[in-house]
C-alpha cells in the first residue's frame, strides 16, 4: 500500500513534469514565432530591394525612350522644314514661270536669257523635290529600323516586310503608286515599340498579363507619333502602325476592327509582318518551319487574316520565298 507521503511526492513530480512540458512547448512556439518574424522581415527587405531595382530600371528605360523620341522628332522636324522650304521656293518660281509666254514674245537677248534661267530653276526644283522625297523615305526606313533594333531584330526584317507588302498590294489590285507608298510606309509599323520598356520588349519568354497590356500599347503609341503630319507618307505610316494588329474576325487590337473595316494597308502589313516574324528567330522563340507557318495561315484564313490575301500569298508563294532569300539575315 502506497503511503500518503509517497502519493503526494508522485503527484508533485507529475505536476513538475507537466509544467516542464508546457514550458518547453511555449519555448518552441516562441522560437517558431521569431523565425517566422525574421523570415517576414527578410522577405520584405528582398521585395523592397526588387522594387527599388525595378524602379531604377524603369527610370533608365524612360530616359532612353525620351532620348530616342527626341531624336526621332528632330528627324521629322527636319523633313517638315525641307518640305516647307520646297513649297515656298516652288510658289515663288511658279509665279516667274507663268510669265514665260510674255517673255517668249520679246526677242531681245536678255529676255531669252531670263527664260532659259527660269527653265534651269524649274529643273532645280524637280531635283530638289526628288531629293526631299528620297530623304523622307530614307528617314522613314531608318526610324522603322530603329524601332525594330530595340527588340533585337535586324534591319532586314523591315526590308522584307516592305517587299512582301508591295507584292501583296499589287496582286490585290492596288495601283503601283499605292503599292509603292505602302512599301515606303510599312517599315514604321512597329515604331511605337520605342516607347516600350526594354525589360518588356526583350523578355526571353511569354509575357504575363501586365506585360502583354504594355506591349499592346505600341500600336496606339505609333499612331499618336505619326497622325499629326499632313504628309501622305507619314499618314500612311500612321494607318499601318495603328491597324497592323487588327484581326479579320474582329479579335485584334487596339480598336477591335473587323473585316474590311480594317484598312487594306493594315490587313496587308499584318500578313507580311506575321509571315516574316514566324520565320525568324526572336529573343522569345526559334524560327518556325515553313510547313508550320503554312498550316497556321490556312487555319487563320478569314480569322486572323483577310482570306483574299491568304489566297494571294499561296498563289504567289515562290515570289515571297524569293524575297525572303534575297533579304535573308546575315549572322555575325
Amino acid at each position: 500500500m502506497i503511503s500518503k507521503e509517497e502519493l503526494e511526492r508522485r503527484e508533485e513530480l507529475e505536476r513538475r513534469e507537466e509544467l516542464g512540458r508546457r514550458q518547453e512547448m511555449q519555448r518552441r512556439k516562441e522560437k517558431e514565432r521569431r523565425k517566422k518574424l525574421e523570415e517576414s522581415i527578410d522577405l520584405a527587405k528582398r521585395q523592397e530591394e526588387e522594387r527599388r531595382q525595378e524602379e531604377e530600371r524603369r527610370t533608365q528605360s524612360s530616359r532612353r525612350t525620351k532620348k530616342r523620341q527626341a531624336e526621332e522628332n528632330m528627324l521629322i522636324s527636319e523633313i517638315e522644314s525641307l518640305k516647307q522650304n520646297f513649297e515656298d521656293t516652288t510658289k515663288k518660281l511658279i509665279k516667274d514661270i507663268l510669265r514665260q509666254d510674255k517673255i517668249m514674245l520679246r526677242s531681245d537677248q536678255r529676255q531669252r536669257k531670263d527664260y532659259d534661267e527660269l527653265q534651269l530653276k524649274l529643273e532645280e526644283i524637280k531635283l530638289l523635290s526628288k531629293e526631299i522625297e528620297d530623304t523622307q523615305k530614307e528617314v522613314i526606313f531608318t526610324m522603322g529600323a530603329i524601332g525594330e533594333s530595340r527588340s533585337k531584330e535586324t534591319g532586314n526584317h523591315v526590308k522584307r516586310v516592305a517587299e512582301y507588302s508591295k507584292l501583296l498590294a499589287i496582286h490585290y489590285g492596288l495601283s503601283l503608286k499605292e503599292a509603292e507608298m505602302l512599301k515606303q510606309a510599312s517599315p514604321m509599323h512597329d515604331i511605337g515599340k520605342v516607347a516600350i520598356p526594354d525589360i518588356v520588349l526583350n523578355k526571353p519568354g511569354r509575357f504575363n498579363e501586365e506585360e502583354r497590356l504594355i506591349m499592346d500599347t505600341h500600336a496606339q503609341i505609333g499612331y499618336e507619333m505619326l497622325k499629326h503630319s499632313d504628309r501622305i507618307l507619314l499618314k500612311t505610316a500612321s494607318t499601318v502602325a495603328y491597324e497592323h494588329h487588327e484581326k479579320y474576325n474582329g479579335k485584334g487590337y487596339p480598336q477591335g476592327l473587323k473585316g474590311e473595316d480594317i484598312h487594306i494597308f493594315g490587313r496587308i502589313t499584318a500578313l507580311a509582318d506575321v509571315f516574316d516574324a514566324l520565320g525568324s528567330d526572336r529573343v522569345y522563340k526559334k524560327a518556325w518551319s515553313d510547313e508550320k507557318i503554312f498550316k497556321l495561315f490556312r487555319e487563320e484564313r478569314g480569322e486572323h487574316f483577310d482570306p483574299n490575301l491568304i489566297d494571294i500569298f499561296f498563289n504567289h508563294l515562290d515570289d515571297f520565298l524569293k524575297i525572303r532569300s534575297t533579304f535573308k539575315d546575315v549572322l555575325d
